[in-house]
């Protein structure tokens, strides 16, 4: 079930719904896969759990090049605004790291923050920082 918490000092905080078992142990062999087989082992889990937000988050850290990292994290960060909005969250409000189920969504963010500066994409890195603090005012996560 999906959940929206009411702060009296606050904005409504939303919790994603966390991912299947299946999906979970998915990842976390793929991540202890060799070095050499690890992004297509990852990539593997992207592709029979492509709503997998961690997934995704994982694959852009595995990526090649910036512009592949952009682009997983980029998938991931839409993907990650499709579940918030299915879970109620209606564009403000809190989405805090220290809810498990929505570190795949802050990681996709973060990362995209992180590549669109490497790119160059100054405007896109600076919309990401101000959106990860808003949705989470003790963002960077430690």
């Amino acid at each position: 079930m999906n959940e929206i918490h009411l702060h009296r000092q606050g904005p409504p905080e939303t919790v994603l719904d966390a991912e299947p078992a299946g999906a979970l142990a998915a990842l976390e062999s793929a991540l202890a896969a060799p070095e050499s087989e690890r992004r297509a082992a990852v990539a593997g889990v992207v592709a029979r759990w492509p709503r997998m937000l961690a997934a995704w988050a994982s694959l852009g850290d595995l990526a090649r090049d910036p512009v592949e990292a952009y682009a997983c994290y980029r998938v991931g960060y839409h993907r990650g605004l499709d579940r918030l909005r299915q879970s109620g969250w209606r564009g403000s409000g809190y989405v805090r790291w220290e809810h498990e189920p929505n570190r795949g969504f802050l990681r996709a963010l973060d990362g995209l923050r992180r590549t669109a500066a490497e790119i160059g994409e100054t405007d896109e890195d600076q919309r990401c920082a101000q959106f990860l603090i808003q949705l989470d005012p003790q963002w960077p996560a430690e």
